[in-house]
């Protein structure tokens, strides 16, 4: 399953714990996974995350309160945590994990619709991967498709026809006629709609403006 937060492998984790039978976890990451460096944006972005919240919870339960407080204070002190070989091999019992780079995932994109004629969103399209390096090919995988593809058009319309820098609009056109397909008439219609919200807030001036409106909520 794709990760970034780690909640759906969370979940997936919970549901284990609770009966569901599952052989393995695969976790599929991007290419933010590694240790000293900065964000990177990809064509994934709910996944373009570097200290995933969930991962704590999964600490927990596997080795207790003490050590994932120690193991979370070297994460904040030290920017990474290491477990030694004897806890990652408990947790590689259940969990094992890749990662998929943007090139990758657009050729899953492209291969998943030659193939079977299915849009496939980029965060899904991270699952092939750790499918294809991880998974046991004799049992039955289930990939976690996170997300719909219209979201995400730009990425999608590159990954199926090679063209790259066009709108939302020009992108879901260009899928469209690749795929023969209308475009969901629920978002064909927001680009009818009138803009909300025009506002555009710099990062500096968040908390001032955060400010200013619950003063002038509160009368």
């Amino acid at each position: 399953m794709p990760s970034g937060n780690f909640g759906n492998a969370l979940g997936g984790y919970y549901a284990m714990k609770m009966g569901l039978p599952v052989e393995k976890i695969l976790i599929a990451s991007n290419r933010n996974n590694m240790r000293d460096t900065r964000l990177v944006a990809t064509t994934s972005p709910a996944m373009d995350i570097l200290k995933s919240s969930n991962v704590e919870r999964i600490l927990f339960d596997f080795y207790g309160a003490e050590r994932t407080r120690d193991l979370m204070r070297q994460l904040d002190e030290e920017r990474y945590y290491e477990l030694t070989p004897e806890e990652l091999a408990k947790l590689q019992t259940v969990f094992s994990a890749d990662y998929c780079t943007d090139e990758e995932g657009l050729a899953y994109i492209r291969s998943t619709f030659e193939d079977n004629g299915y849009l496939m969103d980029p965060h899904t399209a991270t699952c092939f991967k750790a499918w294809e390096t991880q998974a046991d090919q004799t049992i039955p995988t289930i990939a976690y498709s996170t997300a719909e593809w219209t979201k995400f058009s730009p990425t999608i319309a590159t990954a199926l026809t090679g063209q790259q820098g066009e709108s939302d609009l020009d992108a879901l056109k260009a899928i469209a006629e690749k795929a023969d397909i209308d475009i969901p008439t629920q978002i064909a219609a927001l680009f009818d709609r009138d803009i909300a919200q025009r506002t555009v807030i710099d990062k500096d001036d968040i908390e001032k403006e955060i400010l200013g409106f619950l003063e002038a909520s509160n009368g």
